[in-house]
């Protein structure tokens, strides 16, 4: 355990997928890292649980596809270094109307990056993928590089490498205060640490955390519902069937997904994206009638286009989203304080872009050119935030 009085090169408070990346980056760079979790480890109350995520380079905005590039090779040397896989490729299918302008949107995007992928007919896809019936002559657009990650599996692996690289990760040490100077200081529950520079990568936990620090970002806590379907005809929806993870465009409210089977026997997780305002120390309180809406969504849902799959959910599990207004993240310093750096707002996307988010983050932390342009994560994209009560 660290002596009260170290100085580390910088703290990482949560050890989130984010949080974990950060530390990750600034322990290969050699620098003297402490990660602080307010929960023992593991634990299911933010965003980072469960077993499985889907990875994709289909996205609405070209800066997210070309993040992606480079998250698959670190994804990948994660898994070299853990010496486990992490990740298993099933490919991704949106569904939509033919005339759907964020399919034509993501499309375009992924021919200018040079992404294989593949446009489906309704005929076509009839073909390919039997199993779901389409409804309105949707039509689909495959990218071959979608897939699964093991998202407990990974977060694991990438806390144990984190201390493999001389990283010090604190469990059970609930941040109570934070002191901006040169250096910070930063006390927990059981003792304080200083450093010479601070990312915050807390979760639904950020502003209770940046309110104290003179400010509070625009960030709407949001608990999802993760529910998984059981399969009345085996492994009609699994990855042995060759079945992708699938995301829909314009086909509700808000997009809703899926996962081949696999994590839980002959159950497929479908879920909608979207949830409910919930407060994090709240998450486990009961269903609330907006949450049961979302579940009614799904059910339609499966019984109109999952025909194999019994349209009740067999689990309901929760999670958490942190949400920012435009649902881009937040990656900026403090606007008064630079060697406090905040990363939030993952808005239920986070997790396959972690490996560029955590390298972002050290980056900023240790005053280094970034290697993305940040104007679409900077805090000032909100004007309404004003500086006046800085």
């Amino acid at each position: 355990m660290a002596a009260q009085k170290d100085l580390y090169d910088a703290i990482v408070i949560g050890a989130g997928i984010q949080g974990c990346f950060t530390a990750y980056h600034l322990a290969k760079h050699r620098k003297r890292v402490l990660l602080l979790e307010q929960f023992f480890l593991p634990h299911s109350r933010g965003s980072s649980h469960g077993q499985s995520r889907i990875i994709r380079k289909a996205y609405l905005q070209d800066f997210y596809t070309r993040m992606m590039h480079e998250c698959y090779q670190i994804w990948a040397q994660l898994e070299h270094e853990a010496g486990t896989q992490l990740h298993r490729q099933t490919g991704l299918l949106l569904l939509g109307m033919k005339e759907n302008q964020e399919l034509k949107t993501i499309q375009a995007i992924l021919s200018r990056e040079g992404v294989e992928h593949q446009c489906l007919s309704s005929e076509e896809l009839k073909q390919h993928f039997p199993d779901i019936r389409l409804t309105r002559g949707e039509v689909g657009l495959l990218d071959k590089f979608g897939g699964v990650l093991y998202a407990d599996k990974a977060l694991r692996a990438l806390q144990d490498v984190v201390g493999q690289l001389g990283g010090v990760v604190c469990d059970g040490e609930k941040v109570v205060e934070i002191n901006p100077g040169l250096p910070v200081t930063v006390k927990t529950t059981s003792r304080s640490y200083r450093a010479k520079s601070l990312v915050i990568t807390a979760g639904p936990w950020t502003n209770q955390l940046l309110r104290p620090l003179g400010i509070e970002l625009p960030l709407q806590t949001l608990r999802i519902n993760v529910c998984y379907w059981r399969q009345m005809v085996p492994r009609s929806y699994g990855v042995s069937q060759a079945f992708p993870c699938f995301l829909t465009l314009g086909l509700s409210s808000h997009h809703i997904y899926g996962l081949p089977a696999g994590e839980y026997p002959e159950l497929m997780k479908v879920s909608y994206h979207h949830g409910n305002h919930a407060d994090p120390e709240e998450r486990d309180c009961p269903t609330a009638p907006a949450e049961s809406q979302d579940i009614e969504i799904l059910k339609r849902f499966v019984r109109d286009y999952l025909p194999d799959l019994k349209p009740e959910p067999a689990i309901i599990e929760h999670c958490m989203y942190t949400n920012t207004p435009d649902e881009h993240f937040i990656l900026d310093h403090h606007p008064k304080y630079d060697n406090i750096v905040i990363g939030a707002g993952f808005s239920g996307h986070g997790f396959k872009l972690a490996p560029v988010v955590g390298k972002i983050l050290y980056e900023l932390s240790m005053k280094l050119t970034p290697s993305y342009d940040l104007a679409p994560f900077r805090i000032s994209r909100f004007p309404s935030l004003g500086k006046a009560h800085l």
